[in-house]
Protein backbone atom coordinates (compact mmCIF):
# COMPACT_ATOMS: atom_id res chain seq x y z
CA UNK A 1 0.00 0.00 0.00
CA UNK A 2 1.60 3.32 -1.01
CA UNK A 3 2.34 5.82 1.74
CA UNK A 4 0.65 9.20 1.48
CA UNK A 5 3.58 11.47 2.36
CA UNK A 6 1.47 14.62 1.92
CA UNK A 7 -0.93 13.39 4.62
CA UNK A 8 1.98 12.58 6.95
CA UNK A 9 3.49 16.02 6.39
CA UNK A 10 0.13 17.67 7.05
CA UNK A 11 -0.30 15.66 10.26
CA UNK A 12 3.19 16.61 11.47
CA UNK A 13 2.56 20.28 10.67
CA UNK A 14 -0.66 20.23 12.68
CA UNK A 15 1.10 18.55 15.61
CA UNK A 16 3.94 21.11 15.62
CA UNK A 17 1.47 24.00 15.33
CA UNK A 18 -0.55 22.66 18.26
CA UNK A 19 2.60 22.15 20.32
CA UNK A 20 3.68 25.78 19.76
CA UNK A 21 0.19 27.03 20.62
CA UNK A 22 0.00 24.96 23.81
CA UNK A 23 3.49 25.99 24.87
CA UNK A 24 2.54 29.68 25.10
CA UNK A 25 -0.83 29.13 26.78
CA UNK A 26 -2.37 29.08 30.24
CA UNK A 27 -2.23 26.09 32.57
CA UNK A 28 -5.10 24.62 34.57
CA UNK A 29 -4.95 21.77 37.11
CA UNK A 30 -7.73 20.09 39.10
CA UNK A 31 -7.00 17.35 41.65
CA UNK A 32 -9.32 14.68 43.11
CA UNK A 33 -9.06 11.57 45.29
CA UNK A 34 -10.41 9.10 42.74
CA UNK A 35 -9.48 8.01 39.23
CA UNK A 36 -13.09 7.80 37.94
CA UNK A 37 -13.68 11.25 39.36
CA UNK A 38 -10.67 12.74 37.55
CA UNK A 39 -11.83 11.22 34.25
CA UNK A 40 -15.25 12.82 34.79
CA UNK A 41 -13.54 16.11 35.65
CA UNK A 42 -11.44 15.94 32.47
CA UNK A 43 -14.54 15.22 30.39
CA UNK A 44 -16.35 18.23 31.87
CA UNK A 45 -13.31 20.50 31.34
CA UNK A 46 -12.92 19.54 27.69
CA UNK A 47 -16.62 19.86 26.89
CA UNK A 48 -16.93 23.25 28.61
CA UNK A 49 -14.34 25.15 26.53
CA UNK A 50 -11.62 24.84 23.90
CA UNK A 51 -8.76 23.37 25.95
CA UNK A 52 -6.22 20.64 25.32
CA UNK A 53 -5.93 17.76 27.81
CA UNK A 54 -2.22 17.19 28.48
CA UNK A 55 -2.83 14.15 30.68
CA UNK A 56 -3.10 12.94 34.25
CA UNK A 57 -0.62 13.03 37.11
CA UNK A 58 -0.87 10.41 39.87
CA UNK A 59 0.75 11.80 43.04
CA UNK A 60 0.13 8.82 45.34
CA UNK A 61 -2.24 8.39 48.22
CA UNK A 62 -5.13 7.97 45.79
CA UNK A 63 -4.85 11.52 44.42
CA UNK A 64 -4.94 12.33 40.69
CA UNK A 65 -4.73 15.58 38.77
CA UNK A 66 -6.02 16.54 35.32
CA UNK A 67 -3.84 19.00 33.38
CA UNK A 68 -5.21 21.21 30.59
CA UNK A 69 -3.71 24.00 28.45
CA UNK A 70 -5.32 26.72 26.35
CA UNK A 71 -6.27 30.37 26.35
CA UNK A 72 -6.69 32.11 29.69
CA UNK A 73 -10.46 32.47 29.34
CA UNK A 74 -10.90 28.89 28.12
CA UNK A 75 -8.76 27.46 30.92
CA UNK A 76 -10.65 29.51 33.53
CA UNK A 77 -13.95 28.11 32.29
CA UNK A 78 -12.55 24.59 32.16
CA UNK A 79 -11.17 24.74 35.72
CA UNK A 80 -14.49 26.04 37.00
CA UNK A 81 -16.38 23.20 35.30
CA UNK A 82 -13.89 20.66 36.66
CA UNK A 83 -14.17 21.98 40.20
CA UNK A 84 -17.97 21.84 40.12
CA UNK A 85 -17.88 18.25 38.81
CA UNK A 86 -15.42 17.18 41.52
CA UNK A 87 -17.59 18.81 44.21
CA UNK A 88 -20.59 16.81 43.02
CA UNK A 89 -18.68 13.62 43.86
CA UNK A 90 -17.32 15.08 47.08
CA UNK A 91 -13.72 14.33 46.01
CA UNK A 92 -12.22 17.73 45.23
CA UNK A 93 -8.71 18.24 46.61
CA UNK A 94 -7.54 21.48 45.00
CA UNK A 95 -7.28 23.44 41.76
CA UNK A 96 -5.02 26.08 40.23
CA UNK A 97 -4.82 28.42 37.22
CA UNK A 98 -1.56 29.87 35.90
CA UNK A 99 -2.06 32.38 33.04
CA UNK A 100 1.42 31.92 31.57
CA UNK A 101 3.88 29.47 33.11
CA UNK A 102 7.60 30.13 32.70
CA UNK A 103 9.77 28.06 30.37
CA UNK A 104 11.67 26.52 33.29
CA UNK A 105 8.42 24.99 34.59
CA UNK A 106 7.71 23.46 31.18
CA UNK A 107 11.16 21.87 31.14
CA UNK A 108 10.75 20.20 34.52
CA UNK A 109 7.04 19.57 35.10
CA UNK A 110 4.81 17.27 33.00
CA UNK A 111 2.67 20.15 31.69
CA UNK A 112 3.49 19.84 27.98
CA UNK A 113 2.29 17.12 25.59
CA UNK A 114 4.77 14.84 23.88
CA UNK A 115 5.05 15.16 20.12
CA UNK A 116 4.40 11.42 19.70
CA UNK A 117 1.07 11.81 21.53
CA UNK A 118 -0.30 14.49 19.19
CA UNK A 119 -1.37 12.08 16.44
CA UNK A 120 -5.07 12.63 15.79
CA UNK A 121 -5.36 15.50 18.27
CA UNK A 122 -7.95 18.11 17.38
CA UNK A 123 -10.60 15.66 16.21
CA UNK A 124 -13.04 16.74 18.91
CA UNK A 125 -16.15 14.98 17.59
CA UNK A 126 -17.93 12.71 20.05
CA UNK A 127 -18.12 8.96 19.77
CA UNK A 128 -21.47 7.20 19.74
CA UNK A 129 -20.69 4.94 22.70
CA UNK A 130 -19.91 5.41 26.36
CA UNK A 131 -17.11 4.78 28.85
CA UNK A 132 -17.62 3.27 32.29
CA UNK A 133 -15.25 3.31 35.27
CA UNK A 134 -15.60 1.39 38.52
CA UNK A 135 -13.18 1.89 41.40
CA UNK A 136 -12.78 -0.42 44.38
CA UNK A 137 -10.52 -0.53 47.40
CA UNK A 138 -8.70 -3.79 46.88
CA UNK A 139 -7.75 -5.81 43.82
CA UNK A 140 -10.05 -8.84 44.45
CA UNK A 141 -13.13 -6.63 44.47
CA UNK A 142 -12.11 -5.07 41.15
CA UNK A 143 -11.54 -8.49 39.56
CA UNK A 144 -14.91 -9.72 40.74
CA UNK A 145 -16.59 -6.55 39.47
CA UNK A 146 -14.91 -6.92 36.08
CA UNK A 147 -16.14 -10.51 35.82
CA UNK A 148 -19.72 -9.48 36.65
CA UNK A 149 -19.58 -6.60 34.17
CA UNK A 150 -18.45 -8.74 31.25
CA UNK A 151 -21.11 -11.38 31.97
CA UNK A 152 -24.00 -8.95 32.42
CA UNK A 153 -23.77 -6.94 29.17
CA UNK A 154 -21.94 -6.72 25.86
CA UNK A 155 -19.03 -4.44 26.77
CA UNK A 156 -15.28 -4.30 26.15
CA UNK A 157 -12.65 -4.12 28.88
CA UNK A 158 -10.18 -1.32 28.12
CA UNK A 159 -7.66 -1.62 30.97
CA UNK A 160 -7.25 -1.13 34.70
CA UNK A 161 -5.53 1.58 36.73
CA UNK A 162 -4.12 1.77 40.28
CA UNK A 163 -3.47 5.06 42.12
CA UNK A 164 -2.35 3.95 45.57
CA UNK A 165 -4.14 3.45 48.90
CA UNK A 166 -5.47 0.18 47.48
CA UNK A 167 -7.66 1.97 44.90
CA UNK A 168 -8.10 0.00 41.65
CA UNK A 169 -10.20 1.05 38.66
CA UNK A 170 -11.54 -1.03 35.78
CA UNK A 171 -12.38 0.77 32.51
CA UNK A 172 -14.98 -0.49 30.03
CA UNK A 173 -16.39 0.67 26.69
CA UNK A 174 -19.67 -0.02 24.88
CA UNK A 175 -23.09 1.41 24.15
CA UNK A 176 -24.63 3.62 26.82
CA UNK A 177 -27.26 1.08 27.81
CA UNK A 178 -24.79 -1.81 28.03
CA UNK A 179 -22.27 0.24 30.01
CA UNK A 180 -24.96 1.32 32.49
CA UNK A 181 -26.10 -2.29 33.00
CA UNK A 182 -22.53 -3.51 33.41
CA UNK A 183 -21.59 -0.82 35.92
CA UNK A 184 -24.65 -1.60 38.04
CA UNK A 185 -23.80 -5.31 38.06
CA UNK A 186 -20.18 -4.52 38.94
CA UNK A 187 -21.26 -2.30 41.84
CA UNK A 188 -23.22 -5.11 43.49
CA UNK A 189 -20.37 -7.59 43.05
CA UNK A 190 -17.75 -5.14 44.35
CA UNK A 191 -19.83 -4.43 47.47
CA UNK A 192 -20.27 -8.17 48.05
CA UNK A 193 -16.54 -8.90 47.86
CA UNK A 194 -14.98 -5.76 49.33
CA UNK A 195 -15.39 -2.00 49.26
CA UNK A 196 -16.79 0.08 46.40
CA UNK A 197 -15.07 3.46 46.09
CA UNK A 198 -16.52 5.28 43.05
CA UNK A 199 -18.22 4.78 39.70
CA UNK A 200 -18.49 6.93 36.58
CA UNK A 201 -20.37 6.64 33.27
CA UNK A 202 -19.37 9.10 30.51
CA UNK A 203 -21.76 9.17 27.53
CA UNK A 204 -20.42 10.24 24.13
CA UNK A 205 -16.81 10.97 25.19
CA UNK A 206 -14.58 13.15 23.03
CA UNK A 207 -11.87 11.48 20.97
CA UNK A 208 -9.17 13.38 22.86
CA UNK A 209 -10.49 11.99 26.14
CA UNK A 210 -10.42 8.42 24.83
CA UNK A 211 -6.87 8.99 23.57
CA UNK A 212 -5.77 9.96 27.09
CA UNK A 213 -7.12 6.82 28.76
CA UNK A 214 -4.73 4.00 29.72
CA UNK A 215 -4.78 1.11 27.29
CA UNK A 216 -3.65 -2.46 27.40
CA UNK A 217 -0.46 -3.19 25.44
CA UNK A 218 -1.32 -5.49 22.57
CA UNK A 219 0.87 -8.48 21.87
CA UNK A 220 2.54 -8.66 18.50
CA UNK A 221 0.65 -10.75 15.98
CA UNK A 222 2.52 -13.72 14.49
CA UNK A 223 3.71 -13.14 10.95
CA UNK A 224 2.03 -15.08 8.18
CA UNK A 225 4.02 -17.72 6.30
CA UNK A 226 4.67 -16.59 2.74
CA UNK A 227 3.92 -19.29 0.15
CA UNK A 228 5.76 -19.43 -3.20
CA UNK A 229 3.97 -17.56 -5.93
CA UNK A 230 5.37 -19.60 -8.84
CA UNK A 231 4.27 -23.16 -9.44
CA UNK A 232 7.80 -24.23 -10.34
CA UNK A 233 9.09 -23.15 -6.94
CA UNK A 234 6.30 -25.05 -5.20
CA UNK A 235 7.11 -28.20 -7.21
CA UNK A 236 10.74 -27.88 -6.25
CA UNK A 237 9.78 -27.68 -2.60
CA UNK A 238 7.59 -30.78 -2.87
CA UNK A 239 10.26 -32.93 -4.61
CA UNK A 240 12.02 -35.41 -2.30
CA UNK A 241 15.60 -34.71 -1.50
CA UNK A 242 18.01 -36.58 -3.78
CA UNK A 243 20.79 -38.71 -2.41
CA UNK A 244 24.21 -37.25 -2.85
CA UNK A 245 25.96 -38.49 -5.98
CA UNK A 246 28.88 -40.81 -5.35
CA UNK A 247 31.86 -40.38 -7.61
CA UNK A 248 33.05 -43.62 -9.08
CA UNK A 249 36.75 -43.80 -9.44
CA UNK A 250 37.86 -44.97 -12.85
CA UNK A 251 40.08 -47.96 -12.92
CA UNK A 252 43.55 -47.19 -13.96
CA UNK A 253 44.53 -48.77 -17.23
CA UNK A 254 47.42 -51.15 -17.08
CA UNK A 255 50.46 -49.87 -18.88
CA UNK A 256 51.63 -52.96 -20.85
CA UNK A 257 54.85 -52.88 -22.83
CA UNK A 258 54.37 -52.74 -26.56
CA UNK A 259 56.07 -55.51 -28.65
CA UNK A 260 59.20 -54.52 -30.53
CA UNK A 261 58.82 -54.61 -34.34
CA UNK A 262 61.69 -55.69 -36.63
CA UNK A 263 61.93 -53.81 -39.85
CA UNK A 264 60.91 -55.93 -42.91
CA UNK A 265 59.27 -58.67 -40.87
CA UNK A 266 55.63 -58.88 -39.92
CA UNK A 267 54.88 -59.22 -36.27
CA UNK A 268 54.79 -62.79 -35.12
CA UNK A 269 51.88 -64.04 -33.09
CA UNK A 270 52.37 -66.97 -30.84
CA UNK A 271 49.46 -69.34 -31.28
CA UNK A 272 49.24 -72.15 -28.81
CA UNK A 273 47.95 -75.43 -30.29
CA UNK A 274 44.72 -76.63 -28.87
CA UNK A 275 44.71 -79.92 -27.07
CA UNK A 276 42.70 -82.73 -28.73
CA UNK A 277 39.48 -83.60 -27.06
CA UNK A 278 39.29 -87.04 -25.49
CA UNK A 279 36.01 -88.44 -26.79
CA UNK A 280 34.72 -91.91 -25.88
CA UNK A 281 34.81 -94.56 -28.64
CA UNK A 282 31.60 -96.29 -29.62
CA UNK A 283 31.60 -100.04 -30.30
Amino acid sequence: MPVDFSALASSNDKAMSLLRRVKDSALGVVSTTSFPAIIGVADAMMKSSNVYLVGYEKTGGGQCSAIVRGGVADVRMAVHAGVETAKQFGQLVSSSLIPRPMADMEKVLPILPRLSELDGVGETHMSSGAIGLLETRGFPAMVGAADAMTKSAEIELISHETIGEGLCTILIRGSLSNVAIAVEAGMHEAERIGELSAVMVIPRPLNDLERSLPKVKQAKKPQKVKLPLKLEERQKELMPAQAPAVEVQKQKQLDLPEPELVQGQPPTIDVQPQKPLDLPEFE
